[in-house]
């Protein structure tokens, strides 16, 4: 009896993992910045070489890294395989902002997310390659950099999102080593007038984009992200905004990324159909 039981927790156990999404780190080369960069790749179970996937960029926060995102968050797994959806984890340096930065010719990390890893995932997987197929987000950092990366790049993506997103850098100066990639606030405040994401809103056309934009209530970023949301209402642009109590943690991260996942799924169906 028990080695009958044994036999069925085996097989279910067997299924179960067979039926997972596989976790890759690769190496991509950034000629622009002429170094090599990880990103971690989740590929659903039921990825093929016959049926082209959507992604869906997923950007990590200052002072992190590529593997942030998976390390936090172990149900990225299931949404991949619930959408059916491959999702790239990029690493953006402990913090780029995702800018080509005009201080720092060595930080090119909007050349390499929105050309060179694109390039790189579309010649490597069976992707969908349009604006239709390719949606991004993040969190903090990165919520800045998939909204600037959008705005800026709307031949490349589609969709954005943004999770508690340092949508207005000018009210931190001081911060997160912004000065290290703009340059003195007080010297040099055209490049952080162009930089940062409330001030690109004009990019925009009412449907150019899918965008959800989430924040906490006490997240330090709540302010800016309010006022982002007041002006693209404004501006007549559709846009999603989530509030709710929260604050600047993975906690409130992890809720958020299951209704953005949501969000671009219904997104990409559309272009499917």
């Amino acid at each position: 009896m028990r080695s009958a039981l044994l036999q069925l927790f085996l097989l279910a156990w067997l299924s179960t993992a067979v039926t997972a999404a596989s976790v890759d780190t690769v190496e991509t080369y950034s000629n622009s910045m002429k170094k090599v960069i990880k990103a971690v790749v989740i590929t659903p179970d039921s990825y093929n070489d016959t049926e082209e996937v959507p992604v869906l960029y997923l950007l990590h926060g200052y002072s992190g890294n590529y593997a942030d995102w998976v390390k936090r968050d172990s149900k990225l797994t299931d949404y991949a395989d619930q959408y059916n959806i491959l999702i790239v984890c990029p690493d953006g340096g402990y913090g780029s902002w995702y800018l080509d930065s005009p201080a720092d010719e060595s930080f090119r990390y909007e050349t390499y997310v929105s050309r060179e890893l694109i390039k790189w995932v579309d010649g490597k997987y069976n992707t969908i390659e349009s604006p239709a197929g390719r949606a991004v987000t993040g969190l903090s950092m990165g919520g800045h950099g998939a909204l600037y990366l959008a705005f800026r790049h709307q031949d490349v993506f589609g969709a954005a999102g943004s999770m508690s997103g340092g949508v207005d850098i000018r009210p931190f100066p001081e911060n997160w080593e912004l000065s290290k990639r703009l340059g003195d606030y007080a010297r040099f405040p055209e490049r952080w007038n162009e930089n940062t994401v409330v001030n690109l809103l004009h990019m925009l056309k009412p449907g150019s984009l899918a965008l959800i934009i989430d924040c906490g209530t006490d997240d330090f970023f709540y302010d800016v992200n309010l006022k982002l949301h007041k002006d693209l209402e404004y501006r007549n642009i559709p846009h999603d905004f989530i509030s709710r109590p929260g604050s600047h943690n993975w906690d409130y991260w992890r809720n958020a990324i299951k209704y953005q996942l949501v969000f671009f799924h219904d997104f990409f169906q559309k272009g499917i159909e």
